[in-house]
């Protein structure tokens, strides 16, 4: 795993951050660097992702376990205090799996529209119709247009359209860096490969809600008010706030930075 720091580097973090499927950790620098000032900040590039070199595999994957047990192994090797764990989509779930594996390391979860599948639904999603249904979010990250003749060409493609629509372009900028490697050829290509992103919509079958629930740690949620992946919007467990933000879309960190800051500063 490779990632970006910010705040005091020379001490143990006192927030580890995951980025959403597709993303980077770059893609949320304007959203964590005006926190360096209070907090060591360790915002890291999921496996399949930015700069990661970990090796991706999809044949016969089914869940996000393998994803969580990288975070396990990374706050073994950081061997700090306990430390605020937050993530944004798939960033949120793989906090809250890797979370019940390590409560010794984490003090509280910040999770922004995780990626949270009640039992029944979960169920579901192995009937083939229903699952069919699900793919279709793989199938469109497979249609990802892969290259484009430069990052500033990339940033114009994007601005305005799809699930962009509500960024602002510096946050789109910065995705966009580490969002796209160099070729040999000249041009740049996507960093997260559309097959590796399409195996994480489709591999649905760890257990979101049970880890939440085995959670001992303070959480708390802040869900979109519209097409939110969050399938609750009420406290499950004594321990838990669950607040939907209105206004907002998947994208809450892109759209409301400064709550998002808020809820990270808390405790």
């Amino acid at each position: 795993m490779t990632g970006w720091r910010w705040g005091d580097a020379s001490r143990a973090p006192d927030l580890v951050f995951l980025h959403a499927n597709g993303f980077n950790a770059r893609a949320y620098f304007s959203l964590l660097a005006p926190l360096g000032e209070q907090l060591s900040i360790l915002a890291v590039d999921q496996r399949g992702h930015g700069h990661s070199t970990l090796p991706t595999r999809t044949a016969g994957r089914n869940s996000w376990h393998d994803l969580a047990g990288d975070l396990v192994a990374l706050l073994d090797l950081l061997d700090a205090p306990p430390l605020i764990l937050a993530g944004h989509s798939m960033g949120g779930t793989v906090s809250t799996l890797a979370t019940q594996h390590r409560p010794d390391r984490v003090k509280r979860l910040a999770l922004f529209d995780p990626v949270i599948i009640p039992p029944m639904m979960r169920l579901m999603l192995r009937l083939p119709w229903i699952a069919a249904k699900r793919n279709t979010m793989a199938q469109g990250a497979m249609r990802r247009r892969r290259s484009f003749a430069s990052r500033d060409a990339a940033v114009e493609s994007f601005e305005g359209r799809g699930a962009f629509r509500t960024w602002p372009r510096a946050a789109l900028v910065d995705y966009i860096e580490d969002g796209m490697r160099d070729t040999p050829e000249g041009d740049v290509t996507l960093s997260c490969a559309p097959e590796w992103e399409a195996s994480n919509f489709a591999s649905q079958q760890h257990n979101s809600t049970g880890a939440l629930k085995r959670v001992t740690c303070p959480v708390h949620i802040l869900r979109a008010e519209h097409a939110s992946t969050c399938r609750i919007d009420a406290p499950i467990t004594p321990n838990m706030v669950v607040e939907t933000v209105p206004g907002t879309t998947h994208f809450v960190p892109f759209e409301k930075p400064e709550r998002v800051r808020q809820v990270l500063l808390e405790g």
